[in-house]
């Protein structure tokens, strides 16, 4: 298992200065090569494989699958046919050397061991705003004013947490 870095700080699977679970060019390349060693697959496959495998921890953007898919054709390691209006990616015999000389065959499961609890906790702020957008529809000015003191209250728990204090 790799050992990786601390998301505060930009690291794999995080939250970045970049944006949440943005992942380096090696990364999105060593996946690319992993899946099309299994299977070939056209461009939009990839990208819901990856995020299938990664639990949906990893969704990546055709931004950044087809980029790839031209710099890892241009390098040899892959090609391409034409299947009806879809262009489907191989991989060669010196891309499957690659690979199996990285040992990285599931480079998508560093993103899928991050899941755990932040993932539950993305998923409870989510829910929270949710409920937050009803309020702020629904709701009259008192039923607003008490929300914010929930919220606020709730703000002040967890820097207190992470400060080390009981809530």
């Amino acid at each position: 298992m790799r050992d990786l870095p601390d998301p505060r700080h930009g690291g794999r699977g995080g939250w970045s200065h970049r944006g949440p679970n943005r992942v380096r060019r090696g990364d999105v390349q060593a996946a690319v090569l992993a899946l099309l060693a299994g299977a070939d697959m056209h461009g939009y496959q990839i990208i819901q494989e990856l995020a299938e495998r990664s639990g949906g921890v990893w969704r990546p953007g055709a931004g950044s699958i087809y980029p790839t898919l031209r710099m890892l054709q241009e390098q040899g390691l892959i090609r391409s046919r034409n299947e009806g209006s879809r262009r489907v990616f191989s991989i060669t015999d010196y891309g499957r050397r690659t690979v199996t000389e990285s040992g990285d065959t599931e480079p998508w499961k560093v993103y899928a061991m991050n899941e755990g609890a932040s993932v539950k906790l993305r998923e409870a702020t989510q829910s929270l705003f949710g409920a937050l957008a009803q309020v702020e529809e629904t709701g009259d000015d008192a039923l607003r004013e008490k929300a914010t003191a929930i919220v606020a209250g709730a703000r002040r728990a967890v820097y207190l947490m992470l400060a080390g204090e009981d809530a």
